[in-house]
């Protein structure tokens, strides 16, 4: 009878070195999965804003931009009057969509769109469709830029994560402020927010009532444009940046600031006494 041959030392030894090898090799795969399924997920949240810069880029060039001018307005005002005094309900919706998808897509010619609010539904009307449309349309943006940007945000240094913080306990204030005064563009604004990590009921609001002001002066422009357009004339677009125009605009920027400012005045008493 033969027994079996039992392994060596080194038989033993041998498969024990192979061991961390296989799972070496499993670690390798599975870390390779991850870093292809992670590209995936951002590649596939960046897709609403690579959508929204294709379609902006697109609209420029086919000439979407040549519609977005006061000679455009000028020239079809007649039909579009028309328009809106067959179906006011039609008309104001097709408005605010065009509005938000003009936002949305970020190309110019805001200003001459809410002129065309004011001359064809009149100033308060004119004034709440001209604000939805804006509204909807930088919330989709900060939508897609938060989906799709939101992974910048937490790898941001320890400098760029205070500044974020500081931003986020006053974002309802500062937000309203940039809305006010549009020191920086429109579009910038929403991708800010975006990064800074802002909440969306908050950058809704601030959003729907920081374009009010300036909305409303280039909205009451627009409800003396037919006297403008039989003249042959152009709207004054730098009426905004008057004195009497400008000035009350920022005295409600600067009310939108103070209770930041107390609230920092505070806290920085507080640490003295400590």
């Amino acid at each position: 009878m033969t027994l079996p041959r039992l392994p060596t030392d080194a038989a033993i030894s041998g498969r024990a070195n192979n061991a961390p090898r296989a799972v070496t090799g499993s670690q390798r795969s599975l870390k390779r999965g991850d870093v292809s399924s992670s590209h995936a997920i951002s590649v596939r949240r960046l897709l609403p804003l690579l959508l929204l810069a294709v379609a902006g880029a697109l609209f420029m060039l086919l000439g979407g931009r040549h519609y977005l001018t006061f000679a455009a307005l000028a020239e079809n005002s007649e039909w579009m009057r028309g328009l809106v005094a067959r179906s006011s309900v039609v008309a104001a919706l097709c408005f605010i969509a065009v509005y938000a998808g003009q936002t949305a897509v970020s190309v110019p010619g805001g200003a001459i769109l809410t002129i065309a609010g004011g001359f064809l539904f009149g100033l308060w009307p004119g004034l709440l469709y001209v604000v939805m449309g804006a509204t909807i349309g930088a919330t989709a943006v900060f939508l897609a830029a938060r989906a799709g940007l939101g992974g910048l945000a937490k790898r941001a240094g320890p400098r760029a994560n205070r500044l974020k913080a500081g931003f986020r306990a006053d974002a309802f204030n500062y937000l309203l402020v940039l809305r006010l005064i549009p020191i920086f563009p429109f579009w910038l604004v929403n991708l800010v927010a975006a990064l800074a990590g802002m909440r969306l009921a908050i950058y809704v609001l601030g959003t729907f009532l920081g374009i009010i002001p300036g909305s409303f002066v280039f909205v009451s422009l627009g409800t003396g444009m037919g006297d403008v357009v039989a003249a042959g004339r152009a709207p004054d677009l730098g009426i905004v940046f008057r004195p009497s125009v400008l000035l009350p605009i920022a005295g409600l920027a600067v009310l939108a600031l103070i209770p930041v400012l107390y609230k920092r005045r505070q806290a920085g008493h507080e640490r003295q006494s400590e």
